[in-house]
């Protein structure tokens, strides 16, 4: 397999992803990532063991683009990227493939599509979209099935996932529960995909009601085969928690380790890239922003 140019797009508000993928795959200047706005970034960088711990035998961030460019120069400079461009259409004929590390998701379409019509694949930053008429936007754009790809890098969170034995001894799921801190709009896709990703036998989706404002919010959801309670807290303090409760008991779920979050959401998309229909089916993706939707105040 032939290792991979990639180009990544940052930065949103409260988002520190473009410094943290891309040092996973190219390592990092420990000089300049201590100033990165974002402390436990460096932080857990420096429990890893580099380039071991990397994904660069798969790929290289190479291009970098970021509204203002003195923000992209030190994410390069963090990041060991290449390039800084003033555009993002200079990385089309330059990178295999794009890592829009936005969660700035009424963005995500513009910044998108002009890597789509031109055939790229396109790591899209959770949440995908927040409306089905943005996210059909992106779809439409597609050159071809499975272009896009779109997760919570807490989906492939080892430390949420039930194991068999697990599985085993609380029986058939009849409802979860999931909380979070910031706001639903942002961060609500982090305790829904890691539920729905597990529930492969919830059913159809049938209703979704919430309570509260943007930042502190409850949602149920309710679906043929499960129940769902989904909280999100804004400022107050709360883990990142999933519990799951089945007919013969239950078992409660804490995120702990963003790294290999991220790194194996990344693998995944360099799988992706090579193996299209190893992709997230698409209603899957559309399950998840239809609930992001209706659950918004």
């Amino acid at each position: 397999m032939n290792k991979l140019n990639l180009g990544v797009i940052g930065m949103s508000e409260g988002n520190g992803h473009p410094y943290s993928w891309s040092a996973i795959f190219n390592g990092y200047d420990a000089a300049y990532m201590k100033d990165c706005p974002f402390p436990v970034i460096p932080g857990y960088l420096a429990k890893q063991q580099f380039p071991q711990d990397s994904l660069g035998h798969l790929a290289e961030v190479t291009h970098v683009w970021c509204q203002e460019r003195g923000v992209a120069e030190h994410i390069a400079a963090a990041a060991k990227i290449g390039h800084v461009v003033n555009s993002l259409e200079e990385m089309i004929g330059s990178v295999d493939a794009v890592l829009l590390a936005r969660d700035d998701a009424e963005n995500h379409a513009e910044m998108a599509v002009p890597f789509l019509k031109a055939g790229i694949p396109v790591f899209i930053d959770k949440p995908f979209a927040v409306t089905i008429g943005e996210a059909e936007k992106m779809w439409a754009a597609q050159q071809r099935a499975n272009q896009i790809f779109s997760c919570s890098s807490l989906r492939y969170a080892k430390e949420l996932l039930l194991t068999d034995d697990e599985k085993e001894s609380i029986g058939e799921i009849k409802m979860v529960e999931g909380s979070i801190m910031k706001k639903w709009e942002t961060y609500g896709i982090h305790i829904l995909e890691p539920v729905i990703a597990q529930l492969p036998a919830r059913g159809r989706l049938l209703d979704v009601k919430h309570i509260g404002d943007s930042y502190q919010k409850q949602v149920l959801v309710h679906w043929e085969n499960t129940n769902g309670y989904f909280k999100t807290t804004g400022n107050i303090p709360s883990p990142l928690e999933i519990k799951f409760f089945g007919t013969k008991g239950n078992i409660s779920k804490t995120f702990s380790d963003s790294f290999n979050a991220f790194k194996n959401s990344l693998a995944e998309f360099i799988n992706v890239v090579q193996h299209p229909e190893k992709n997230i089916p698409m209603q899957e993706t559309m399950e998840l922003v239809t609930i992001l939707e209706r659950g918004q105040a």
